[in-house]
């Protein structure tokens, strides 16, 4: 019953249209070079710490830029890097993350099975749906939904953005970071149900992911 509520949400969030962005990719190349440091120069992160943004889906990525705008979502670093961009900037930059293309990771060999499995499955017992079903069976995400891209994207920081979405509403597991503008909470419920080795499994496995690479227009 829990697994078919979160299948309802989804529909719902699914038939909710986003407005496209119109971003000039050239443009976005120009104004990313600050992002490099973190992002690397072509989207993929050289850091665990950071996330990589090539091939991204660009409705997510001016989501999530116009959320640390307002302080929506708190990161000292990008809140601050935020401030100062104007709706075209967001467009330009996501136009160019979205274009580029993702470099696979590696997968620890003894995560591939319950990653995969979690992923792919989810976990009935625990109520936790199959992660495919909103970020796709590649990884490559649900644009037209808002939902993000996961394939090639670094392990450590999958795990800490579950973790993150975990921590809401939470007071035994002392200060640390909360993210909670993910829609419907899907996520924050998603997340709470998940163990520390199946969010490790899951971050694991979806660093091998290799998506289709998007058409440029």
């Amino acid at each position: 019953m829990k697994c078919f509520k979160l299948f309802v949400l989804l529909a719902a969030v699914v038939a909710t249209p986003f407005a496209l962005a119109e971003g000039d990719p050239e443009a976005g190349k120009e104004k990313a070079q600050v992002c490099a440091a973190c992002h690397g120069p072509d989207g993929n992160s050289p850091s665990g710490q950071y996330p990589s943004l090539a091939g991204q889906g660009e409705p997510y990525l001016i989501k999530q830029l116009k959320a640390y705008k307002s302080g929506e979502r708190e990161n000292a670093i990008m809140q601050g890097q935020a401030a100062n961009l104007s709706e075209q900037d967001m467009q330009d930059l996501a136009a160019f993350f979205t274009e580029q293309s993702v470099k696979t990771g590696q997968v620890k060999p003894d995560l591939v099975e319950m990653g995969e499995r979690i992923y792919r499955g989810g976990d009935v017992e625990q109520g936790i749906p199959a992660c495919a079903g909103c970020h796709g069976p590649a990884g490559q995400g649900v644009d037209a939904a808002g939902f993000p891209a996961l394939a090639g994207q670094q392990p450590a920081y999958t795990e800490s953005q579950l973790r993150a979405f975990r921590a809401v509403g939470r007071e035994d597991i002392g200060d640390m970071a909360k993210r909670d503008n993910d829609p419907q909470a899907m996520m924050r419920t998603l997340a709470a149900k998940m163990s520390d080795a199946q969010i490790q499994a899951v971050s694991s496995f979806v660093a091998g992911l290799s998506a289709p690479e998007r058409d440029s227009e």
